[in-house]
């Protein structure tokens, strides 16, 4: 059970969580291929391989191989798209496609980390126009996502500019850790894949969800828990639940709760003269 609020005078902490098979159902890239196609963006035959690539992705995992050449010939197919339409159809299409695949569980854990006070971070392979929306569907307060180069024309280039995989996830987030004053050894981490070791055994909670066999047995060899997430769910379906107030709202509550809870101990230690007190 996480723990109620954390302690305001304490550093900073976060929850890192991997997107695909973790927080949603399937690859969000993927995922928006029929809308790229309707789109204009990519024709039947790459409709019909991106398939192909979702299914290989949800029936075992890709591995590093499969990740790489999925990376080369996402890069290839994108060259020549126009950003700003990119954005568009994802916007469009993000409830639709995107919504009924988010699993309650990690819904329900991202509610409980916003609770406690730490900040939620999407940490994904997929492209930035993709994830940041995914990111704002849910709550989260900071992505970090593959960004590929955008030319002069407002058209991406195929180049990739910043890839967010394997050890440059746990890069980025200690990172972030120094710019946000995150303490690590207290942040929490949700992954599926073996190629987010580094990404887990950066922070101090690391969390296996839906894991493939490579990372069952590193989790199983690390003792690290490991958990199943199989309930997808529409956001507005568990709306009263997963609603949130405000960020500066929380704070201030969890600032009140806090000082509450010193207060009590306090008057406690007086009254009884504990030497050491439990938090």
């Amino acid at each position: 059970m996480l723990s109620v609020v954390e302690n305001c005078f304490s550093p900073r902490t976060a929850a890192f969580f991997d997107l695909d098979k973790t927080v949603i159902a399937k690859s969000s890239t993927l995922t928006f291929s029929k809308s790229f196609y309707q789109g204009g963006l990519i024709n039947r035959r790459a409709v019909l391989r991106t398939a192909y690539a979702q299914f290989v992705f949800l029936a075992g995992g890709a591995d590093h191989d499969q990740m790489e050449g999925m990376r080369e010939y996402l890069s290839a197919l994108c060259k020549g798209w126009n950003v700003e339409l990119v954005k568009e159809i994802v916007a469009e299409t993000l409830h639709d496609l995107i919504d009924p695949i988010i699993y309650d569980e990690a819904a329900t854990l991202i509610e409980e980390h916003h609770t406690a006070g730490r900040d939620v971070v999407i940490v994904s392979t997929s492209g930035a126009e993709v994830v940041e929306p995914i990111g704002e569907l849910l709550g989260a307060d900071r992505v970090v996502a593959t960004r590929m180069v955008v030319g002069d024309d407002g058209c991406f280039t195929g180049e990739v500019e910043y890839y967010a995989y394997g050890p440059t996830k746990a890069e980025a987030i200690k990172e972030l850790a120094v710019s946000e004053g995150y303490d690590l050894s207290r942040c929490y981490a949700y992954s599926d894949s073996a190629t987010d070791v580094p990404m887990l055994e950066s922070v101090g909670h690391p969390h296996a969800v839906n894991p493939d066999r490579a990372l069952r047995r590193e989790a199983t060899l690390r003792e690290w828990p490991i958990l199943v997430f199989n309930r997808p769910v529409r956001l507005k379906q568990r709306l009263s639940a997963f609603s949130m107030p405000p960020r500066p709202a929380l704070v201030a509550a969890a600032a009140v709760g806090a000082a509450a809870v010193t207060a009590g101990l306090v008057w406690y230690a007086s009254r009884r003269r504990a030497a050491v007190l439990a938090g």
